[in-house]
């Protein structure tokens, strides 16, 4: 395989530096005390439930100049009866402005809305669409009683309906999912007006509100656009025909494809988004601000502040995206960005158009390497599942090492744990044999008959035949490529033959899934107390998907009961009780009780091995735009920038729009002298 160190040692040497001088402020071993001091410049507001217009006074709203003598009716009309009113990090913005970003960033730049959110210091889910929520002592009935007067972006009401639409007709559905997700078995959803519906379950779920308020957006659709494309609702005849003619095989591809905006047919569906599809091509999405989208800021200014978004369509390449951010075409890049990138960038901070920020990856380790405990072939598998050789793999890891070399001594060398403010959290878990030790690792597999019997330096199976190991990996989001080309090497040192090979998203998905993949890797997600707690899937053989290969078979017959995959040894079985435990204690003590023995089992076990966690993530925008916090927490638990108000970002460039207002205090004030927002302006 060829190299895939994207720097050299010349450029590393010139290029240090500028990272340590991006990092010098950045703190990476947190807890919750640090987290606390590194947030304090961030609105308290993000940390609790936003007030309403009625409550802060504000008395009138404005719109962009863009929404202006378009037929519109007036802004009081199109916001809910009581806007959630949403705090800016430094100031009130202007309206205007077209962004640049790319499409990978399309759900970090503006973020999806659902019936509850995530406050920013991922300890606590605050109503969103939802005026208000609870949960049932006995754990098993969430309720939620949504805002008066939420629209879709068409103006269409939002109701009780679309929650119960969606989770009847697309979670619920066979053709759709044939296996129903555990999360969701044995639950129903009863609607008790317009605005109040509940999700009722047999067995205790007091978390369903995690789920909510991290995936809640894949909890609501628009009913009056999808009931015309549902057999449910509609002719199947006639459907079947209407979809062929949109060029789709079935009505589940079309309805995905619909619910994910990705094709040129996608800017017809309504959004509760700040912006909405209005066109697709194979090279561009373009977005314009959601003239019906709820929130408001201090000043009464309905959000958000800017008008319009081109999407540039680059998949699954890293380096162009990181090319194009240090160069000023970008108004906003992240998601494709990665730590080895930061001495590029920071040096495109030179040209004065670019400004980059330093976040914090929550993954407690940019890369878990996944064994396939479950694939076909017996001999791999037998190795896998003897404990001795995951732990000889594990010491045969250079961590600290691989800390210099990639992340310039930033990140955290550690095994693929739970995040350091977490509940369940112990220090001494990520530490579990994640020692290096080459010795202890060779003499190990000498132990188990791993000898090489050829003389070429790498090990054979006990029977004389190859011990060759192939990784397919999909390298993006994190330094997957530099980091595996290093764990190839500490493998040979001690006589393991890694193979390593690139797939795209297409294959990685299509061979994770079928169980094809002897190994794999991606990040270590689901880290934090958002998402551990409902699904534990690196610790827990309860999850599978594109992502994992773990122990698919095992997921299958726990998914459904003994009816699919195959069965799990007993200790496998205890670790899935386990998580069924955690994921349903009423009791807190229970619950976190439940959650340190998966925790520390699999730290024991080392089904998984991690390399480097914590590390920073650089966060690149353009000079003129504003808002931006310097130093968030990055990851899909926490659906990256969904708590930094993304809505509130805006241009200062005098040409790009004009000023929504001056000061919060001032607008406050000019709000007082105006009519009430009842009234028409």
């Amino acid at each position: 395989m060829r190299s895939i160190f994207p720097l050299s040692p010349r450029w590393r040497r010139l290029c240090a530096p500028l990272l340590v001088g991006a990092l010098s402020g950045c703190s990476f071993a947190v807890s919750a005390s640090d987290e606390e001091d590194e947030h304090a410049s961030w609105p308290r507001s993000w940390f609790t439930e936003p007030k309403t217009a009625s409550e802060v006074g504000i008395l009138e709203y404005s719109q962009s100049p863009m929404l202006d003598g378009i037929g519109l009716p007036p802004v009081v009309e199109r916001l809910p009866d009581d806007p959630p009113v949403i705090e800016p990090y430094e100031r009130i913005g202007q309206y205007g402005g077209k962004a640049r970003i790319t499409l990978s960033d399309a759900w970090t730049f503006f973020n999806w809305e659902a019936a509850l959110t995530i406050s920013a210091d991922l300890q606590n889910f605050l109503p969103n669409l939802a005026k208000s929520y609870s949960v049932s002592a006995d754990g098993k009935t969430t309720s939620i009683e949504l805002r008066r007067g939420l629209k879709w972006s068409d103006g269409a009401p939002l109701t009780a309906d679309d929650f119960v639409f969606t989770f009847n007709h697309i979670w619920m559905d066979k053709e759709i999912s044939p296996v129903t997700s555990r999360l969701i078995q044995g639950g129903r959803i009863e609607k008790l007006d317009d605005h109040n519906f509940r999700y009722v379950f047999q067995e205790p779920h007091p978390l369903f509100k995690h789920l909510i308020a991290q995936y809640g957006n894949f909890m609501v659709d628009p009913t009056h656009y999808f009931r015309n494309w549902h057999p449910a609702f509609t002719n199947r005849e006639e459907l079947n025909e209407r979809i062929s003619d949109r060029g789709f095989m079935t009505w589940m591809a079309f309805v995905d494809s619909q619910r994910n905006a990705r094709t040129e047919d996608s800017a017809e569906v309504p959004t509760l988004r700040a912006f909405r599809v209005v066109s697709r091509t194979p090279i561009m999405m373009r977005y314009e601000r959601n003239p019906y989208y709820h929130k408001v800021d201090p000043a009464g200014n309905q959000l958000p502040y800017i008008d319009r978004i081109d999407a540039e369509v680059i998949l699954d390449n890293s380096e162009l995206i990181t090319a194009k951010a240090s160069t000023g075409q970008l108004d906003f890049a992240a998601f494709a960005l990665r730590t080895q990138d930061i001495p590029l960038l920071k040096l495109g901070e030179r040209t004065g158009e670019v400004d980059v920020k330093i976040w914090q990856r929550l993954h407690t380790s940019d890369v878990v390497i996944q064994p396939n405990y479950n694939h076909a072939e017996k001999q791999l598998r037998e190795l896998y599942w003897d404990r001795r050789f995951r732990m000889a793999l594990s010491y045969a890891i250079n961590r600290s090492e691989m800390n210099e070399i990639i992340y310039f001594g930033r990140g955290v060398p550690q095994q693929a744990s739970i995040h350091p403010t977490s509940v369940f959290y112990d220090p001494e878990y990520p530490q579990r044999h994640a020692q290096y030790d080459p010795g202890k690792s060779r003499a190990l597999m000498q132990e188990m008959g791993l000898v090489d019997v050829d003389g070429d330096g790498l090990r054979e199976y006990p029977d004389g035949s190859p011990l060759v190991i192939t990784m397919e990996f999909l390298d993006f989001e994190t330094p997957k490529a530099i980091t595996m080309e290093l764990v190839s090497s500490y493998w040979r040192a001690v006589g393991v033959d890694l193979r390593l090979k690139l797939v795209d998203r297409g294959l990685q998905s299509a061979r994770a899934q079928a169980g094809h993949m002897q190994m794999t890797l991606w990040h270590t997600d689901f880290s934090t107390d958002i998402l551990f707690p409902i699904i534990p899937r690196w610790w827990a053989p309860i999850y599978t998907g594109w992502d994992s290969i773990l122990w698919n078979d095992w997921v299958r017959y726990y998914t459904t009961d003994g009816e699919l995959g195959e069965e799990p040894p007993p200790s496998m079985k205890e670790v899935q009780r386990l998580a069924d435990e955690l994921r349903q204690a009423v009791d807190p003590a229970k619950r976190i009780a439940a959650g340190k023995a998966i925790l520390s089992q699999a730290a024991d076990n080392v089904w998984t091995f991690g390399t480097v966690g914590l590390a920073p993530h650089p966060v690149v925008t353009s000079t003129r735009l504003q808002n931006v916090i310097p130093n968030g927490i990055w990851g899909w638990d926490n659906r990256w920038t969904l708590a930094y108000h993304p809505a509130t970002w805006y241009f200062d460039s005098p040409d790009k729009g004009v000023v929504a207002g001056t000061s919060t205090e001032e607008r406050l004030v000019a709000n007082a002298r105006q009519r009430p927002a009842t009234e028409d302006r």
